[in-house]
């Protein structure tokens, strides 16, 4: 929980001015706890209501966590349909606002098989979060930064390079977003597993870790930037098709 190391260490040294601090602890100790009643909203309570931490206090503390993890909220959205269609193409919309929702009107031979359409290019969205690869814990608990030391693994599962033009994968950590453009053929030189599901000719899977991201630097971009990489790749895209 590394998020929380640095909050820890504030409350810790708030705690300390307490003059009851250990029959305080005996009573932390011995408290069950419940959804939203947990450990950090008794400390807090506690100190505000012994005067320890005031209010304008309460909020600089907050504000400081909240800007330190600007992100961690996304790792609360449990459902993976939620996260990497509402929000990751919510998102993606939000910073390329000609991205659109594909149509049979703009695309008769649309069907579903992608995400995203942009003036004749077929997108397809994948997004995943960065957490510690060896924590059993909700997503939130073990969301990492992105400069941490610890091991994490992404999985942009169900490619079909087959039925896009350009891939747009969108990894969160708890204090930066990145972003990675590449054409559907480069997506399927890089693919490291195939057939995720039986039946499905052409799907597969990517994973990426904390010691092969450095291998795709290559495509990651600025957000400001994402519309004219999405245009590159399917130049490249378009090249590689006519050079196969």
């Amino acid at each position: 929980m590394e998020h929380l190391e640095h909050l820890q260490e504030e409350l810790d040294a708030l705690l300390a001015q307490l003059p009851n601090r250990e029959e305080f602890q005996d009573r932390l100790n011995s408290l069950v706890f419940g959804y939203p009643f947990n450990e950090y909203e008794y400390v807090i309570s506690t100190l505000l209501a012994m005067g320890v931490l005031t209010l304008d206090g309460y909020h600089e503390l907050r504000d400081s966590y909240i800007g330190r993890n600007p992100y961690l909220y996304i790792f609360e959205i449990s459902a993976p349909r939620s996260f990497g269609e509402s929000w990751a193409q919510g998102h993606l919309k939000e910073l390329v606002p000609g991205l659109q929702k594909p149509s049979k009107r703009a695309d008769p031979g649309y069907s579903g098989q992608y995400d995203l359409y942009l003036e004749g290019i077929r997108i397809e969205v994948k997004a995943s979060r960065a957490v510690d690869a060896d924590m059993d814990a909700p997503l939130y608990v073990k969301a990492l930064a992105s400069d941490s030391t610890k091991g994490f693994w992404m999985n942009f599962q169900q490619a079909k390079p087959g039925c896009c033009d350009v891939f747009v994968w969108v990894a969160v950590w708890r204090d930066v977003i990145r972003y990675w453009v590449l054409s559907s053929h480069e997506v399927e030189t890089n693919l490291t597993s195939r057939g995720q599901h039986r039946g499905n000719v052409g799907e597969g899977q990517l994973h990426v870790r904390h010691n092969n991201i450095q291998n795709f630097e290559d495509y990651e971009v600025k957000p400001n930037k994402l519309e004219e990489a999405i245009r590159t790749a399917f130049d490249r895209q378009v090249r590689a098709i006519s050079a196969s």
